[in-house]
């Protein structure tokens, strides 16, 4: 598979699958991780990956070194992560030097979680939001490919939702090439999403996140970090119905396979799927929906 740019791959018209990874802590499990992708996701061939990246660049540097690696091991497209918060220009075109020598030309740019305060995660940014950013890496790395955050349950900063749809044409205006969404667990969510965007004038593609439920305290975490995130009811008894994290986890898969199946049937640009570094579920995922490749 050749590395190519996501914004042409999403004007070729069919429904492309990537998943997304986060960098490991630990030399463990760097190693489950590469695993799982060499054994169990590769062959089922995404279109890209994803790597994420740490509350103001916690994880900067394992960021590079998981987008770097992957790419080169693979021969895998790689999408790398940026957010500006607690960043200067100077670091930020550091950042994308590396990654144009090591031939990564697809950028997520992001405003990114606000750190704690205190210490050195906290120090001032040269960016006030997300749109900055954009324009900085267009500019400076005007070859780049760049995807931009979506929210079909809102953001939560900003309980305008027509001011955060504003906020994202700032975004799309400084040179933002498609949408990602924040995960959702009601598809009509995500339809009606993209309505409004149209209705603004905003018609990038808008590929759908979607992460498994995979434990209680999954959810747990889902909802602190996607704070806004709504739980269907029918999903909460489904989950309600098991006794372990086991039964939550094919819950979680079976509740994910119908949103993808459905997301298909309806000819979405693309399907996101935020995998936690665990295979299980999209491997289930696919094979629920008879699907032997991801490269549709």
């Amino acid at each position: 598979m050749a590395i190519e740019r996501v914004s042409d791959l999403l004007g070729r018209g069919k429904t492309l699958f990537s998943f997304e990874f986060f960098p490991p802590r630990t030399e463990q499990g760097w190693n489950r991780l590469f695993h799982s992708i060499g054994t169990d996701l590769l062959p089922l061939e995404p279109a890209y990956v994803s790597v994420t990246y740490g509350a103001g660049g916690s994880t900067r540097e394992y960021t590079h070194r998981l987008v770097t690696r992957i790419q080169s091991e693979f021969n895998l497209t790689v999408v790398a992560h940026l957010t500006c918060v607690g960043s200067s220009r100077a670091e930020i075109a550091g950042i994308l030097d590396q990654y144009r020598a090591a031939g990564v030309c697809n950028i997520l740019a992001l405003r990114g979680d606000l750190p704690r305060q205190g210490g050195e995660e906290s120090r001032r940014s040269d960016f006030s939001c997300a749109a900055e950013l954009v324009s900085f890496v267009r500019n400076y790395m005007p070859e780049a490919s760049i995807g931009v955050a979506g929210f079909p349950e809102g953001h939560p900063d900003t309980p305008n939702r027509l001011l955060e749809i504003e906020y994202l044409r700032q975004k799309v205006d400084a040179g933002a090439d498609y949408i990602v969404t924040q995960l959702f667990f009601d598809n009509r969510d995500y339809f009606d999403y993209v309505e409004r965007l149209a209705l603004a004038g905003i018609t990038l593609p808008v590929v759908p996140g979607i992460m498994p439920v995979t434990t209680r305290k999954g959810m747990q975490r889902m909802a602190e970090l996607a704070a806004g995130a709504r739980f269907p009811a029918a999903l909460l008894r489904a989950v309600e119905r098991t006794h372990d994290d086991q039964g939550v986890n094919r819950v979680g898969t079976h509740w994910a396979t119908a949103q993808v199946a459905d997301l298909l049937n309806r000819d979405v640009p693309g399907v996101h799927l935020y995998t936690l570094n665990n295979s299980w579920s999209t491997i289930h995922i696919c094979r629920n929906l008879g699907l032997e490749s991801y490269r549709l």
